[in-house]
């Protein structure tokens, strides 16, 4: 038979000629897709990093083959599984004629079982010695050529599985950010914290400043909207007693993509009972520290060429502070809207007429201080203009209880004293409602059953929000929010 199959003809292009293999393979009952388990029970990796252990003993691997050379009555395969690789050495009076035939006509990308004992060859590479193998899986495709990879970004997206294949650093991006996510959760498990789910579908989509998706449900003949925050639901949780909760989810916000923005990301939000903006910052600081030494081994990281050190204090620098440093405007002498729209027009900062002094003052910021901050920076204190579910800093009622969280000139947390005033609620949401009205799409609408929640009583509250992404892309030094999302958000190939 391997006579038989040696003689056989195989098209010379490249796709048909891994289907005529197909064939023949069905052809003498062996199709592999009827194959439906493996009796693996060994990883390459830890072959490789075990060699005094596995010496001579009998393994079964199975893996993806990477790559493949014939030397007439033996063979050389190196298998990868998700741990990594192993070389397999072959040989015909080992494996038989026919079942060695079979192995010759394997092809790179083909899914393998083999079993053996592990010994290392004359060059002292660690490798199985085959003593049974089987096909597990024909690859109909080939794989993109291995010297130059795939390379092509738009291709490494849209197909992610090749991407992961093909590209090492690209699998151990998505292996760190499973690990980071898992130490947030350890992490917060252990100061107390109980993780919860809320809805994504939802009447009203508030939280945050920006536009939803909108969807039908036509069991109920209602429009419904895709969440764009985690806020309103875990502060009813809040309300219920729970007293410290979180949520690691996908938010939809129908918005533009660029480097840090995908129209649905990974968002974290966490509400503890009794504590302030303060406390956020402290819990901040100990779990940026915490994920970095247990996922990365050190609080020093580098992004880009530029080391943000994790291991010191973060800096804390009011608003106004911020844009006095860096833009020699205080704001604490601008009494008024007019003099604000004077000094932003004589700045060259752009403004719209609903604005008002604390929405120019953030333009201010966005303009002049937002790209300095690279190291941990808590910026603080936030005009109540921008911040409708804040509490006012007592004393500063112009002000509130809030801080974003930058890095490397990223927005990465946002936090606050949570409001917890109904009635002071109720007037932030009039002033909401207002906006839209005028136009402002990101404007939050009235949630009265939110409303209801504050009437029935919310303790004093410390709360914030994550990007989990841009987390990702910082401890991996990756440079854009695609390169951490296994399937990012692409244009269609029919436009």
């Amino acid at each position: 038979m391997a006579e038989n199959i040696n003689q056989i003809q195989i098209s010379s292009d490249p796709v048909k000629a891994r289907y005529d293999k197909l064939k023949i393979l069905r052809d003498m009952g062996r199709d592999p897709f009827e194959i439906t388990t493996s009796d693996r029970d060994t990883m390459c990796s830890e072959i490789a990093e075990n060699y005094e252990e596995f010496e001579n003993k009998n393994v079964c691997i199975a893996g993806r083959i990477m790559s493949k050379r014939v030397k007439g009555k033996v063979a050389f395969t190196d298998i990868h599984d998700k741990s990594g690789k192993v070389q397999v050495f072959a040989k015909r009076d080992d494996l038989g004629e026919e079942e060695y035939a079979i192995l010759k006509r394997w092809d790179v990308g083909d899914i393998v079982e083999v079993k053996g004992f592990v010994f290392r060859t004359q060059t002292g590479e660690v490798s199985i010695h085959a003593q049974a193998v089987r096909l597990l899986s024909k690859s109909l495709l080939p794989l993109p050529e291995k010297f130059h990879g795939l390379t092509d970004t738009d291709t490494r997206y849209r197909q992610r599985y090749v991407d992961l294949i093909m590209n090492s650093e690209v699998k151990d991006t998505f292996i760190k950010r499973s690990k980071i996510i898992s130490t947030i959760r350890r992490f917060l498990d252990a100061q107390g914290f109980m993780e919860v789910e809320t809805p994504m579908l939802v009447s009203n989509a508030g939280g945050a400043a920006a536009r939803p998706f909108e969807t039908h449900f036509n069991a109920l003949d209602e429009d419904l909207k895709l969440r764009i925050s985690l806020e309103l639901y875990l502060k009813r949780l809040i309300v219920g007693g729970l007293e410290r909760v979180y949520e690691i989810g996908r938010v939809f916000r129908n918005e533009g993509l660029d480097t840090r923005h995908n129209p649905e990301f990974t968002l974290m939000e966490l509400y503890q009972a009794y504590t302030d903006y303060n406390g956020m910052m402290d819990l901040t600081e100990n779990l940026y520290r915490y994920v970095a030494q247990e996922v990365l081994g050190t609080t020093k990281i580098v992004y880009n060429g530029i080391e943000i050190d994790l291991g010191k204090p973060f800096e804390r620098i009011t608003m106004i502070d911020a844009v006095k440093k860096y833009a020699g405007v205080d704001f604490n002498e601008i009494k008024d809207l007019e003099q604000a729209r004077k000094i932003a027009d004589e700045k060259g900062v752009e403004y719209e007429p609903h604005h008002k002094k604390g929405d120019i003052l953030n333009l201010f910021f966005e303009n002049f201080v937002e790209e300095h901050l690279i190291q941990p920076t808590f910026l603080m204190d936030h005009p109540v203009e921008i911040s409708p579910l804040t509490k006012r800093k007592p004393g500063n009622p112009d002000y509130v209880e809030r801080f974003e969280f930058f890095m490397n000139g990223w927005e990465m947390a946002n936090a606050y004293s949570e409001l917890n005033d109904p009635i002071d609620q109720r007037e932030r949401f009039k002033a909401q409602e207002e906006l839209l009205a005028q136009g402002d799409e990101e404007a939050n609408h009235t949630d009265e059953d939110f409303l209801n929640a504050l009437e029935i009583g919310m303790p004093p509250t410390g709360g914030i929000g994550y990007g989990i992404d841009r987390m990702v892309m910082l401890l991996t030094d990756s440079p854009a929010i695609r390169d951490v999302l296994l399937f990012p958000t692409m244009k269609s190939l029919d436009k």
